[in-house]
């Protein structure tokens, strides 16, 4: 908690040194283009050379399924009568990157659906990942990295990291099929912002009319700029859009407080700020101890020895000081007069959720 509150401090004391200056960040990292998206894969699979480890006889679907394969193979095997621990059925997860060619490697992610202990050592078989429109685009194939282990003895004993359950192959799919996002002959692109705002995208829109020179760009609500393409770049819509994805632009941000109660965490925004407001901090401590009493009877007397405990109350209550926060002060401003209260981490939380309800806190107060 002190290292918090140090850190707290330093940041405030930071912040407050060097004037506010505007953050300046590129387009391309704070927008995309529409259509310029990853789609998500998926697809059903098995993962064989289990040391035991596998699914239970008892899951069905993944004895069916290597009935199937084997029926494929020209073996044929009653589901019924296999039994075998090294096989665990998975589902195969991974994402096609937007203009990704066939050939090109995809990491892939494997996540058991049986009763298996742990993919620990085992082989993904070929296994087809489509996509939402049930489209094949992807082939995943490869040995399992779990990057954890689970072990366990028979006294009922075990031991774990990470989750077993859970693998990872690096490059482990092969695109297969291509998704097309097609730019030739496009007269508008729609530049869709990762965080909706009115102000941000007014700044993209003027920022983007200022480099080329003419009025092509607007924006139409607060997460999309129409950019009409200049006859200029008809035939090079790439080269229009990697230059508009290099300006740089200052994205505004709503002024927030967001606050983990569970770890004491606490982050505020750039913006945020308070109207005058008077906050008194002080604690109780109420501590309680025992001290067993011993009670001897008298020599050749019928009593007996007796124990009984001595119980004592210490209340001790931390002087609280009426302390004063300026209107308009900013998030350093704001930390070094918390910190001056002595508040921790939890006191600020207490503390700031308290100014909001008095109406003096202009931010959202978000709890997670």
């Amino acid at each position: 908690m002190k290292r918090r509150l140090w850190t707290i401090a330093l940041l405030g004391s930071l912040l407050m040194g060097s004037a506010p200056q505007a953050f300046a960040a590129r387009i391309k990292d704070v927008a995309r283009f529409m259509g310029v998206r990853p789609n998500a894969l998926f697809g059903y699979g098995l993962v064989i050379g289990l040391n035991g480890t596998g699914d239970n006889n008892k899951t069905q679907f993944t004895t069916s399924t290597l009935a199937n394969f084997l029926d494929r193979m020209g073996i044929h095997v009653e589901p019924d009568s296999i039994k075998v621990k090294n096989v665990a059925a998975v589902m195969v997860t991974a994402k096609l990157p937007p203009f990704a060619r066939i050939g090109t490697k995809l990491d892939v992610q494997v996540s058991s659906i049986g009763d298996a202990k742990s993919l620990e050592g085992g082989t993904l078989l070929m296994t087809p990942l489509q996509g939402p429109d049930g489209q094949v685009y992807a082939v995943a194939q490869g040995p399992v990295s779990t990057g954890g282990f689970s072990a366990s003895g028979a006294s009922g004993s075990s031991v774990q990291k990470n989750h077993p359950t859970v693998g990872f192959i690096s490059q482990g799919a092969v695109v297969e099929q291509e998704f097309s996002v097609p730019f030739d002959g496009l007269d508008r692109l729609d530049l869709v912002l990762n965080a909706p705002d009115f102000t941000t995208a007014d700044h993209a829109a003027r920022k983007i009319n200022l480099a080329l020179g003419g009025h092509y760009a607007k924006a139409v609500d607060a997460t999309t700029v129409q950019l009409d393409v200049p006859p200029s770049y008809r035939s090079d819509i790439v080269g229009l859009i990697s230059q508009v994805e290099t300006l740089d632009i200052s994205p505004d941000t709503p002024a927030k407080v967001v606050i983990n109660e569970r770890t004491g965490t606490i982050v505020l925004g750039e913006n945020v700020r308070i109207s005058p407001v008077a906050v008194a901090h002080g604690n109780l401590t109420v501590q309680i101890s025992e001290q067993p009493a011993v009670s001897q009877p008298l020599p050749f007397s019928q009593g007996r020895t007796v124990v009984t405990p001595q119980s004592t109350v210490q209340v001790q209550e931390g002087k609280g000081t009426l302390n004063v926060l300026s209107g308009g002060t900013t998030i350093g401003e704001v930390i070094k007069g918390l910190n001056a209260i002595g508040a921790t981490p939890r006191d600020i939380i207490t503390i700031l959720q308290a100014i909001k309800a008095a109406g003096a806190l202009h931010a959202e107060l978000e709890i997670i």
